[in-house]
């Protein structure tokens, strides 16, 4: 059955990551952990479907409260799909997307690809590093032989200062369902969300070693979590765009 078939491919994948990126892992949550000590930000963007990672981490029950996602929605899919993808491949538009974030030395970057092959993407890296933030990649390192849509020919990793792989096929979908081999049941949303998750749980572990509280944010559906999150809202609020 195709859905069990995804189940058992899915698991495999996911452990494959944590079995070979766990140094890559830890070495991100600390770049993190540094990250919030400062008092800086984790800033998060992705195009297309990648753009997910941002939602996934902003303003969420059990997430950190120091995340300041780039929300351009021009790259996203709900004001046109195809549009995004045409968006994702043009060089030049990074500059003007991230003069409107004020991502400084104290902060890094959380950056999603799986192709890592778009301009958009690696000159939104490239801009972040330029102004001494550290840039974490997550990419599908299956596509580091990809031809580049960069005119440097450069991929994602190229411009990060640690990428983890993703460990995602290139297609991102594992499961044949037509005649001609197309395949359904993609992978790379679920893969990705694993990676960035733990980058935060280490960084949280890592700051609880040095008997610091990290500031994560409460389910609103629990008892007493509107008062617990108010406190961080007021401190958060008036710095991150859209809270």
């Amino acid at each position: 059955m195709y859905y069990k078939d995804y189940y058992q491919k899915v698991i495999s994948l996911l452990g494959e990551v944590f079995e070979k990126e766990s140094t890559s892992i830890e070495a991100a949550g600390e770049i993190l952990k540094n990250t919030l000590k400062q008092d800086g930000f984790l800033y998060v963007f992705g195009c297309g479907h990648s753009h997910m990672l941002a939602e996934e981490l902003f303003y969420r029950a059990g997430g950190l409260a120091a995340v300041y996602p780039i929300f351009e929605t021009a790259a996203m899919l709900h004001e046109g799909a195809a549009k995004s993808s045409q968006i994702e491949r043009m060089s030049g538009y990074a500059p003007h997307v991230m003069e409107r974030y004020p991502l400084t030395e104290k902060d890094c970057l959380l950056i999603s690809s799986t192709s890592g092959i778009n301009p958009f993407s690696i000159e939104v890296a490239e801009e972040a590093r330029a102004r001494g933030a550290k840039v974490i990649g997550i990419s599908s390192f299956a596509y580091r032989e990809a031809p580049s849509r960069d005119a440097e020919g450069r991929h994602l990793p190229d411009v990060c200062d640690l990428c983890i792989d993703n460990h995602v096929p290139m297609g991102d979908a594992i499961i044949p369902v037509c005649d001609d081999g197309t395949k359904a049941g993609p992978v790379s949303t679920i893969a990705t969300l694993a990676i960035a998750n733990s980058i935060i749980l280490t960084a949280c572990e890592k700051l609880r070693e040095e008997d610091i509280q990290p500031q994560v944010f409460r389910s609103g559906n629990c008892a007493g979590a509107d008062s617990y999150n108010a406190e961080i809202l007021g401190k958060y609020m008036p710095r991150i765009r859209h809270l």
